[in-house]
């Protein structure tokens, strides 16, 4: 019997030294010490012993559970001692390596001339405003002197979400707005998305940007309107900007005009880009029209002001000399990050 309980603590000794986890070795203690290990099975046999025999064989088979728990306990501490020493090596940082090189992201084009723009208008007096880009009929259309049956529609191309409910075509909504939730003297500056259904082409998009401006006060004349977009012009571009303006016409301003800039391909000879026109338009402009100051509560005969949009695109193509409209909108990081 000795030999036996030998035996069994020699074999147990050698499994827990080349166990290699914590399962491994749990299984060992099941093995010798669960309700049916063989440690556990030895008491049985004391039946067959004499009385003067069981204290004997009772003290060796409680030595041997004991060195068995003993090394357990050793090898557990074994094991983790390993598997943290193994997660430490493994979690290990060369502080020498360098580190992992990532791009650092900028702003886009458009962003960047917008930026200008507002710090050129609030320098000049503006304040920024802003508006929604779901409009109803009434503020895109009707109270800006654009009434249903009226031929401006028709160029307009609007996306409608309902028959009163539409995408803004245009940023002049926010003349409308402005009027209404403030009295003269008004100067404010108003960018935004605008959406129109055109065919995609190198300088046509259905989304795109207008900056929206309207100045409203006692004695404010063309020239006035004139001289602050030709000072933003140079402002933009530099002092050797060359600008025209060009009789135009919009229902909510009268008289409207069109500003142009020389062309910055051809410096003014004509080329595809400019139609071969050596000019490019870079914003619409104008005297509020009369009726659009009545919408909005302001008598006309004691006011006056004047409004422009300008196409954010337009301008930062003339900027960079960029001949595509649709880069600003791929995404290309080899076209972004030129700037």
């Amino acid at each position: 019997m000795k030999e036996k309980l030998k035996s069994i603590r020699e074999l147990a000794e050698q499994a827990m030294q080349t166990c290699k986890d914590s399962r491994e070795l749990d299984a060992i203690r099941v093995k010798y010490l669960g309700k049916k290990g063989e440690v556990t099975a030895l008491m049985k046999n004391m039946r067959s012993l004499t009385p003067e025999e069981r204290p004997a064989f009772g003290q060796m088979v409680n030595d041997l559970r004991a060195a068995i728990e003993t090394g357990l306990s050793e090898n557990k501490a074994r094991l983790e001692e390993a598997a943290l020493a193994a997660k430490l090596k493994s979690e290990t940082i060369d502080v020498t390596m360098p580190g992992e090189a990532f791009t650092l992201g900028k702003k886009h084009p458009l962003n960047i001339v917008l930026d200008e723009v507002k710090d050129i208008f609030i320098g000049m007096g503006f304040n920024i405003a802003d508006g929604p880009e779901v409009e109803t009929d009434w503020y895109n259309f009707e109270a800006l002197n654009i009434p249903k049956d009226h031929p401006a529609r028709d160029t307009q191309d609007t996306f409608y979400i309902s028959d009163n409910i539409i995408l803004r075509t245009q940023t002049s909504p926010m003349q409308i707005r402005a009027m209404e939730h403030k009295k003269p003297p008004i100067r404010i500056l108003a960018p935004g998305r605008v959406f129109r259904s055109d065919a995609v082409d190198a300088t046509h998009s259905p989304m795109f940007h207008q900056i929206e401006g309207l100045v409203v006060d006692k004695n404010i004349r063309m020239s006035d309107l004139k001289g602050i977009l030709e000072q933003f012009a140079k402002k933009l571009y530099g002092e050797d900007t060359v600008v025209r303006f060009r009789p135009h016409h919009f229902p909510f301003t009268e008289p409207s005009a069109e500003m142009d800039m020389q062309c910055f391909k051809c410096h003014g000879a004509g080329c595809p880009l400019c139609k071969n026109e050596g000019w490019i338009e870079i914003l619409g402009c104008g005297m509020v029209h009369p009726k659009v100051l009545e919408v909005c509560g302001i008598d006309p005969n004691e006011y006056s002001g004047y409004a422009f949009g300008i196409g954010l695109e337009r301008i930062v193509m003339s900027r960079y000399k960029i001949t595509d409209i649709r880069m600003f909108y791929e995404n290309d990081v080899r076209f972004l990050h030129q700037f």
